[in-house]
């Protein structure tokens, strides 16, 4: 069954598809956003001395990297006793296949550079996974039986070659339904029918991606920006299997009106009930994200009224009786429970879950609801509603860090939230800026090891959501055009001057850093504030942004002329203003970047442009490359290159730089009940 995710992330898009899940901590480093491309939502983990890692004691901030997680574990939804997870108990996150009747788990895959991607058949037969190369993104479907004795490597869908993704969808009769996308053709989709050759059903040069497949595989929902605005999409509903030449559109649904309006829609499912071709909507209609039911047979819509603020998710109920609704608010989230029949028909009811962030959350046959929580102080678990852990790794817990505050910042688009974790002891501290990625993504009240680690150094740590952010409503998100990376910095800014007034920050131990997106607006931010900040740190940065167009995944150049509003020869005065090679020269602070040789979202040559030009002016820098894409999958390359920043740091700016001495564990805040369960 397909559950909600915390963020706008890609995925999979099949019954359970784990891959596109923000179940970690953020320190792979996966939102440069593209149509359907999973696995940009996997965090690192750590306790103690865990499977993959050294043995003997290691200080607090190894530990949460190495501590054993999972991902909410997706179910077939013709058999929910088996489930599909990720984890990264061996020292890689990989997948995992999850008997939950006998209780049997079975590692699926077991490559150098990690797993993420995968999906169960409905009737729980097969795992489909998909294979890239080193991180690369770009590859094929493979698949193995569910009980399989250990790890294959059978392709499937073997008539198709090697793409990134755009989707997947797996129906009840053996058919698969693959997206693709690749320079030469943009995007494709095609129908593999078991024992038969793929067929093409779908191309366009803009991006695509594969929705979700009805109850009985009839029709096929797709996310399309036709266009020309790839952060709208547009929804088409195709029939499968029609008559040979007969145009297979049963619906369009289209809020831009051809582009002309900002106004995105997106894929939730259909209903999961025989003969219901209802669709379950995502809309913008009334300025943030949130459900409505849309039958594209009939052309009958029913928008839901949530008396919600902030922005609305939702997914079925197994039954279709009701939604699961994920409400995420102000960096939190909760869950509720919305009546579609019956007498509790337009019904909200609560589904309690402590205070946090809800990363993923999906409602079992029986109607119970589990969830992937955790806060800035709780690693996370995988829950049940009714308190039980639903499954604890082997190893030793995540030790605790320090719970997160909220900061309002009256700003130059209006009021900025930033999130602060401060070390023990009195102001000011030196402070990390460390700025997300998406940049359509947003910092939450999640745990997360990278800045519990410089809170472990007494470093401070802001994270700002700036402008471009979502959950703070469309205006918000959409204020992102045009002057691009220039908007966040304006942003950050003004969170940097409250944090020096207030005392948090020592304004002369200012350091900017990131991950992604996080980590290109560093690189900008060095070049266009460079009295600002004394330290910068940038991973798998934009750091040249017209070579990095030429060299990136097909549909990131779509996001960029969206963003832009045009190519690099249509605007190339605003590729040049939201360069940040256009402002190296200007750079004052020493900078440490690290990127992935194989990386197809912020690729490696435009990154070798940046650092040879601080190399021709002599530049205090240093850069370290590895052998992975956009981020790594591996624990240990996690810790070493955040390793690298503290020893940067160490070097160049904070000579004392060292962990501070352990503090015992606060006591769990209101709603927590289930530190006891840490150890298990």
């Amino acid at each position: 069954m397909s559950e909600i995710d915390g963020g706008k992330a890609g995925r999979a898009g099949d019954d359970a598809s784990v891959g596109g899940e923000g179940y970690g901590d953020g320190e792979g480093y996966g939102k440069r956003e593209a149509y359907g491309n999973g696995g940009d939502g996997t965090g690192g983990g750590e306790p103690g001395a865990g499977p993959g890692g050294p043995a003997g004691p290691a200080p607090a901030w190894e530990r949460r990297f190495r501590a054993p997680r999972i991902s909410l574990p997706g179910w077939a939804e013709d058999a929910p006793d088996r489930a599909l997870y990720v984890s990264n108990v061996t020292g890689t996150f990989e997948l995992y296949a999850w008997d939950r009747r006998t209780g049997g788990i079975r590692q699926v895959t077991d490559r150098p550079n990690g797993t993420t991607d995968g999906a169960l058949t409905p009737d729980g037969e097969w795992v489909w996974w998909f294979c890239d190369t080193d991180g690369d993104e770009f590859g094929v479907w493979r698949r193995q039986p569910f009980a399989g004795a250990a790890p294959g490597q059978d392709r499937a869908a073997a008539g198709l070659p090697a793409a990134y993704s755009a989707g997947l969808a797996l129906g009840r009769d053996g058919t698969a339904v693959v997206g693709r996308s690749t320079e030469e053709t943009g995007t494709t989709i095609h129908l593999v029918r078991p024992g038969g050759e793929p067929s093409e059903i779908y191309r366009h040069r803009e991006s695509a991606g594969v929705g979700d497949l009805s109850h009985d595989g009839k029709l096929l929902a797709i996310e399309h920006t036709e266009h020309g605005d790839a952060m709208h999409a547009a929804l088409r509903v195709l029939r499968l299997g029609g008559s040979s030449g007969a145009d297979p559109t049963v619906a369009e649904l289209d809020d831009t009106k051809g582009g002309r309006e900002e106004l995105g829609l997106e894929v939730l499912g259909f209903a999961p009930v025989a003969g219901d071709a209802r669709l379950l909507v995502g809309h913008q209609r009334r300025g943030r994200w949130e459900p409505m039911i849309w039958d594209p047979e009939t052309g009958r819509a029913r928008e839901l009224e949530l008396d919600l603020p902030g922005d609305v998710s939702a997914e079925w109920y197994p039954d279709g009786s009701a939604l699961l609704v994920l409400h995420t608010y102000q960096a939190r989230s909760e869950l509720w429970r919305y009546g579609l029949e019956g007498p509790g028909s337009g019904a909200l009811t609560r589904v309690e879950t402590p205070p946090g962030t809800i990363s993923g959350a999906t409602a079992r046959p029986d109607g119970t609801v589990e969830f992937h929580w955790s806060s800035g102080a709780e690693p996370p678990r995988v829950r049940s509603a009714a308190g039980a852990v639903v499954l604890q790794p082997p190893g030793q817990a995540a030790p605790r860090s320090v719970p997160v505050e909220d900061a309002w910042v009256d700003g130059p688009g209006g009021r900025i939230h930033a999130l602060v974790q401060r070390p023990a002891g009195e102001g000011p501290f030196p402070c990390l800026f460390d700025v997300h990625g998406g940049p359509t993504w947003q910092d939450s009240d999640a745990f997360a090891a990278g800045p519990a680690a410089w809170v472990d150094h007494g470093v401070a740590v802001v994270r700002v959501n700036y402008r471009g952010s979502t959950g703070y409503g469309r205006e918000w998100t959409d204020a992102l055009k045009h002057r691009v990376g220039l908007i966040e910095l304006e942003d950050i800014a003004a969170v940097r001057e409250w944090a020096v007034a207030s005392g948090l920050a020592d304004p002369e131990r200012l350091i900017v850093g990131g991950g992604s997106w996080g980590g290109y607006l560093a690189l900008l931010a060095l070049g266009t504030q460079p009295d600002a900040w004394a330290l910068g740190l940038s991973a798998v940065p934009v750091a040249d942004y017209v070579t990095a167009y030429e060299d990136e995944m097909e549909a990131l150049k779509a996001m960029d002329r969206t963003l832009m509003g045009g190519s690099p020869e249509d605007v190339p005065e605003r590729y040049a203003a939201s360069s940040p090679l256009t402002y190296v020269d200007r750079v004052r602070a020493p900078v440490f970047v690290s990127a992935g040789v194989n990386d197809p979202r912020c690729p490696i040559r435009q990154v070798e442009n940046y650092v040879g030009r601080l190399a021709e002016r002599g530049h205090p820098h240093e850069v370290y490359r590895y052998d992975a894409g956009h981020g790594s999958l591996v624990v240990e390359e996690r810790i070493k290159q955040l390793r690298l920043e503290l020893d940067f740091v160490r070097r160049h700016l904070l000579p004392d730089l060292a962990p501070q001495p352990s503090r015992p564990d606060p006591e769990p805040g209101p709603g927590d009940r289930s530190r006891r369960d840490r150890g298990r």
